[in-house]
């Protein structure tokens, strides 16, 4: 963040200053009161389980510059009527100090975070970035991403989550995205949404936003994101496996671990790309991240070597891990839809070829009336793959093994059990040297400790 005297703060986010107006605040924002660091803004939030203004003494003696509050406290701070809103004001009036930075905003039902690190990398090559770690893409986590640009910055790469209409007009009117990435319309957050429709309506705010001279990057293999472009007024710059996408891969290939290979395609030339990423559906991120980057000003050659030489940043997704007995666990755990879990599921299948494949998994959230069929489906997908096991965990799946029941055909095993530690001890009975282990749930699920309780076991 730009130095910023407190006095500008408190006429940025219309608060009400209590202390000595020239206090500069040099460091970061923060919500966590042990992240202060000197110089810091303590932004005093309060949650379910804690205030963050009973800690504001702590973080003002830990060196922090002053406290952006919703009620005065004992030092230097301002006062508002909010502070999440204050929070996206203040990151507002950041990004009018800074009209160098070139801002990249990513939305879609899967691959956001995935994408956003990709894009990330890449645009690197063309000078100083910030991006969120994991998935702060919210009105508490987009501000604060915003918020670690500074007078060096070259790109702002942010990630736009939605779970209602006008979440996502909210973030663009705190960051104006100068490029907008929709990646897909899939059926995540169906509950709280009522539809795909009305996720489309959602996602589409963000190209909304767009101004001219801006560009959209649209998914031209999804029907219902290629449609948005008659929503924008910037440039429409489309990406996929469709011929007819201005951005495209050609000659795809996986190898035995799941990693594509393909030739990105582009109206400025072409170039090899060679994925560390694990999964066919990382070639839609990589396409995204590449239209992205163009839009950014980058070329075929130097986006292909980026998207080569890019590895996953973010945890619990795709992470491929092998034992030391040749059992390969793959850590997909930080949350599920059946889009992404179909997904998965596919490239567990192709890294599985000539091995024994299992496939842990729990509850896929928010999916409201459909979450019952939803949960039958991936049942269904897991038996026709030719999965040899499936473990499913907790009862709010329990659907899952109902639908892989329905299968006929199928001859592997599905067991049911309550918790993490008792799909743990079902796999320690059933695995054998070289097979492979998907991990895949919902946040709620936690199904990060199964993957994690399978390499302490390996280490010990």
């Amino acid at each position: 963040m730009i130095p910023l005297p407190l006095s500008t703060i408190a006429e940025i986010t219309g608060g009400t200053l209590h202390g000595p107006p020239d206090v500069v605040v040099s460091g970061p924002v923060v919500i966590d009161s042990r992240a202060v660091e000197p110089g810091a803004l303590f932004a005093a939030l309060q949650g379910k389980r804690a205030d963050g203004h009973d800690f504001a003494a702590g973080v003002l003696a830990a060196g922090a510059a002053a406290v952006l509050a919703q009620r005065p406290v004992e030092g230097p701070c301002v006062v508002v009527a909010d502070v999440r809103e204050a929070l996206g004001r203040l990151a507002r009036g950041l990004l009018e100090r800074l009209p160098d930075v070139t801002v990249v905003a990513v939305t879609g039902s899967a691959g956001k975070t995935s994408t956003k690190d990709l894009i990330a990398q890449v645009v690197s090559r063309a000078g100083p970035v910030v991006y969120p770690p994991g998935s702060f893409n919210n009105e508490i986590g987009l501000p604060l991403t915003v918020l670690r640009a500074d007078a060096r910055t070259r790109h702002l790469v942010l990630e736009m989550g939605a779970r209602g209409i006008g979440h996502i007009a909210y973030l663009t009117g705190i960051a104006r995205p100068d490029v907008g990435v929709v990646l897909n319309v899939g059926t995540a957050h169906v509950g709280e949404f009522g539809g795909r429709e009305n996720i489309a309506r959602a996602k589409g705010e963000l190209v909304e936003a767009v101004p001219p001279g801006g560009t959209a990057v649209l998914n031209a293999d999804d029907p219902l994101v290629a449609a948005m472009a008659s929503r924008t007024r910037g440039e429409v710059v489309t990406f996929g496996r469709s011929p007819d996408a201005l951005v495209r891969a050609e000659d795809e290939t996986l190898d035995e671990r799941g990693r594509a290979r393909f030739t990105l395609v582009a109206p400025e030339g072409a170039a090899p790309v060679a994925l560390r990423l694990h999964g066919s559906h990382a070639v839609q991120n990589a396409l995204a991240a590449a239209a992205a980057a163009r839009a950014a000003g980058l070329g075929p050659e130097v986006i292909a070597e980026a998207l080569s030489a890019a590895v996953p940043v973010s945890r619990w997704r795709m992470e491929v891990t092998e034992r030391a007995d040749g059992v390969t666990v793959v850590n997909d755990a930080y949350n599920a839809n059946p889009d992404s879990t179909r997904a998965a599921l596919d490239a567990l299948v192709h890294m599985a070829r000539g091995r024994r494949a299992y496939a842990v998994l729990g509850e896929m959230g928010e999916l409201g009336a459909v979450s019952v069929a939803e949960h039958a489906k991936i049942g269904q997908h897991v038996a026709r793959s030719g999965i040899a096991g499936l473990i499913v965990v907790g009862a709010n799946a329990a659907a899952m093994a109902e639908g892989a029941g329905q299968v006929a055909s199928w001859t592997g095993e599905c067991v049911q059990v309550d918790d993490v530690g008792a799909a743990v001890a079902a796999l320690s009975e059933r695995l054998a040297p070289r097979d492979v282990v998907l991990v895949k749930g919902s946040r709620v699920a936690g199904l990060e400790r199964v993957a994690e309780a399978l390499l302490a076991e390996d280490a010990r």
